[in-house]
Order: structure tokens, then C-alpha cells, then sequence
């Protein structure tokens, strides 16, 4: 499957499950009715609002996800990227957990946020995700997508926070992944300053496909986050950008350009370190 489309979901996710996944579920019809192979949803897209809310709801959340998620693959014959949601730790904490989803229906890859954003904006916004969530293991994870033509994708995993760390990206290249999906619910102070600039340098860097699904406007009473789903190529061209409004960034995404651009620009076979 050198070449397929790809659709990076934009929400505008509530305190609310049953709405929300009606939502997510009405995004992925209209993705697939776009000819998408591949649905990548934000972070999030289950349940935005109160972490502790969130916290306190992380089993319906996790059996709504892991039951219907696994469906919507099966009926509308796509591979869906879902995360992240909330998944109860042995400590009491949760796991801000992504999956990858074939078109049968099977689970082939799951992943847990390392990185957990704990930070003071300013004196009237701040976030400690880790008094909720447990980090996961310090592990890259790299799923596949099996093609039609022999040739499957490979698809490293990660969420939100985790973009400030390019040595996670730098391993799950070094794992195979063609395409990196960053599924994110960035705030709009750090959206405006860093998104876009964040994304395209993991693209740059890594000579690979980034699709980064996001959420967007206010959730519940007090959340904000930036929009501007993208979808960038391996030089860092932006494919698609969903702008502000819910909805999607869908694009072809055409697998030689990585060969293409490795040739012409081998940095990852320069590298000393």
C-alpha cells in the first residue's frame, strides 16, 4: 500500500460520552465516505472536560471506546488510530492509551502517553495531568497497516505532550515507522506558539509522514484548545490543515516520497550520535 488517503479527525469533544463518540462516529462515516483508508482520531475524542471527571468516568469511557471503535473499523472498512482515553492503572491512576485498529476489527497496537503535560501557563491556567494519570512504559510503539499490495504501513504511535521529545520520534523511526501520528488536544497558548512548528520539525527530522488530529474550541466551561489538525509529508510540507472548525485534514499520502526524500537528503544515515 505504497500509496492511500489518510484523514486526521478534528473534534470539538464535551463532558459527555454518548455525544461525544456520536460525534467521533460521525466523523469517521463521513472520513470513509471520503474514500479514507486510514481515520485518525484526537485525543480525547471520548470525553473533554474536567480531568477529574474524566478520571472518575474512565471505565464507561474505555468499554464505550474498545467496543465500538473495533465496529466502525469493521463496517466502514477502515484502520481507525483512537486516543487517547482513559484506561484504569493498578494504581487507581489511568493510562491515557491510543489504539490501532485494523479492518477486522483487531487491536494490533496500543500505547500509553509517557509524557504527561504538567505546566503553569500562567497564574489562570495550569494543568498536572500526572495527579490523574499514570505514565506509560517508556517504550516505542510501532503498528502496521497491512496493505492490499503486499506492502504494509508502519505507524508510530504517540500523543499530544509527547511532541516535545524528539527522541521518541528519532526511535519509532528507528523502528520502521513510515508515518507518526500525534493525536492531540494542545491548549490555544501553546497551540498558536509551538504546533505547527513542533510537528513539522518531527516530519523534517525523521524524513516521515505526521498526522496530528486535534481538538478544538471550548470544552465544557473552561478547556481551549488550538484546532489545525495537519497532515505534513517528510520535508515538511503542510498537506492539509483543518483550520479551527471541526472537522477533518485528508489527504493522499504517498509512501515514495520517503524513499525520495531519504535519497536526497540522508540525514538519518549521517547521524554520529
Amino acid at each position: 500500500m505504497s500509496t492511500f488517503i489518510a484523514a486526521a479527525i478534528q473534534l470539538n469533544s464535551q463532558p459527555d460520552l454518548s455525544e461525544s463518540m456520536k460525534q467521533s462516529k460521525n466523523a469517521v462515516e463521513k472520513a470513509a465516505g471520503l474514500n479514507a483508508d486510514f481515520i485518525a482520531l484526537p485525543e480525547n475524542f471520548p470525553f473533554m472536560g474536567d480531568e477529574k471527571e474524566k478520571h472518575r468516568q474512565a471505565e464507561p469511557i474505555s468499554q464505550a471506546v474498545m467496543e465500538q471503535i473495533p465496529q466502525w473499523a469493521k463496517t466502514y472498512q477502515v484502520t481507525i488510530m483512537a486516543g487517547g482515553f482513559p484506561v484504569r492503572a493498578k494504581s487507581g491512576k489511568v493510562f491515557n492509551r491510543a489504539i490501532l485498529v485494523n479492518p477486522k476489527g483487531e487491536i494490533t497496537a496500543k500505547y500509553d502517553k509517557i509524557h504527561l503535560f504538567d505546566v503553569t501557563l500562567s497564574d489562570n491556567e495550569s494543568y498536572c495531568e500526572s495527579e490523574t494519570v499514570e505514565a506509560g512504559n517508556p517504550m516505542p510503539v510501532v503498528g502496521r497497516i497491512e496493505g492490499t499490495d503486499d506492502k504494509a504501513v508502519s505507524i508510530g504511535l504517540s500523543i499530544c505532550y509527547d511532541v516535545r521529545f524528539p527522541e521518541l520520534y528519532r526511535k519509532l523511526v528507528d523502528g520502521g515507522a513510515d508515518l507518526i501520528c500525534v493525536p492531540a488536544a494542545f491548549t490555544r497558548p501553546t497551540g498558536k506558539a509551538h504546533w505547527k512548528t513542533l510537528l513539522r520539525t518531527r516530519a523534517i527530522e525523521n524524513t516521515c509522514f505526521v498526522i496530528a488530529p486535534a481538538q478544538t474550541g471550548i470544552h465544557g466551561t473552561k478547556r481551549k484548545t488550538h484546532g489545525h489538525s495537519l497532515i505534513i509529508d517528510p520535508w515538511g510540507r503542510i498537506l492539509a490543515d483543518a483550520g479551527t472548525e471541526p472537522g477533518m485534514a485528508i489527504s493522499d499520502i504517498n509512501l515514495d516520497l520517503i524513499d525520495d526524500v531519504r535519497r536526497k537528503l540522508p540525514s538519518l544515515r549521517h547521524r554520529r550520535m
